[in-house]
């Protein structure tokens, strides 16, 4: 084994055996290389028993195939993934596992979408850092023509994302209802924020009330809720994050310029691109 790994193998004790599985090794291989010394320690025993207790002498190229072939029916039935590695390649080969690639990453292709005609769309979301624990919220408002009609930044006393999500979204229809923007689409990133508005058991009792004050007022609107991947909420993220640093509420008639890019970018339907792997 530490011929085919190219590596030395202290076998003093038990526990420096299986220190080899600490190294940084790709899923399979780790499995194979668990399976492998599992087989070996399981091997000798079963060769010196049969040899003292049945009299039958194992010879060692017998040995080396059962564990050969054992430590091969583990690596092939794992659904662990390995990685383009001349070492593991060649210690996978040695035991006749058949190396499982990771599967190509899916491409979608995520637009912001401008509303309907007379309508408001509010992209909405939430940001929590950690050393010391910070929390904001930020939103931005855009009419049928992708044009920003106001945006808004907060800093928030929370230590919970969820929570950044929910009032980020309930800060937004208050303002649309103060401001009379009664045709809404709101959008979070959140997929848990928009299964909030068809289950409210999912709000934290702090925000129950006014959570529910926000759906009565989303009753005198005509309100769509929808969600949208991260890489198309570009311009609410930064809002959000620049709530980090804020000490009270901010509000913008046009937007600042740390969202410019992103807003002419989501008004002239430029593609953004997600990545999901399996």
């Amino acid at each position: 084994m530490a011929s085919i790994l190219n590596s030395p193998v202290q076998v003093n004790c038990i526990e420096d055996i299986w220190k080899l599985c600490d190294r940084n090794w790709t899923p399979q291989c780790k499995v194979a290389i668990k399976s492998c010394l599992i087989n070996i320690i399981s091997t000798i025993w079963y060769v010196r028993n049969q040899g003292r207790f049945q009299n039958k002498k194992i010879t060692w190229r017998v040995a080396i195939n059962f564990i050969i072939s054992h430590t091969s029916m583990s690596g092939n039935k794992t659904a662990k993934i390995a990685a383009v590695d001349m070492t593991e390649f060649v210690f996978l080969k040695a035991l006749k596992i058949n190396i499982h690639p990771p599967k190509a990453p899916i491409v979608k292709e995520v637009i912001w979408q401008a509303p309907l005609s007379n309508w408001i769309k509010v992209n909405t979301d939430g940001a929590v850092v950690k050393n010391p624990v910070r929390a904001a919220c930020g939103g931005i408002f855009r009419n049928s023509f992708g044009f920003t009609v106001g945006c808004f930044a907060q800093n928030l006393v929370t230590d919970s994302a969820f929570e950044a999500e929910i009032l980020g979204a309930v800060t937004a229809i208050e303002i649309a209802h103060q401001k009379r923007w009664l045709n809404l689409w709101l959008e979070s990133d959140s997929s848990l924020l928009v299964m909030a508005f068809k289950d409210a058991c999912i709000i934290p009792w702090s925000l129950r009330n006014r959570w529910t004050n926000c759906l009565e007022l989303s009753k005198e609107m005509n309100f769509m809720v929808s969600h949208i991947f991260r890489e198309g909420n570009g311009c609410a993220d930064s809002l959000a994050n620049f709530g980090l640093s804020c000490t009270e509420f901010v509000w913008w008639n046009f937007p600042p310029s740390c969202i410019s890019d992103e807003v002419v970018r989501n008004m002239l339907g430029y593609s953004n691109f997600r990545y999901v792997t399996f």
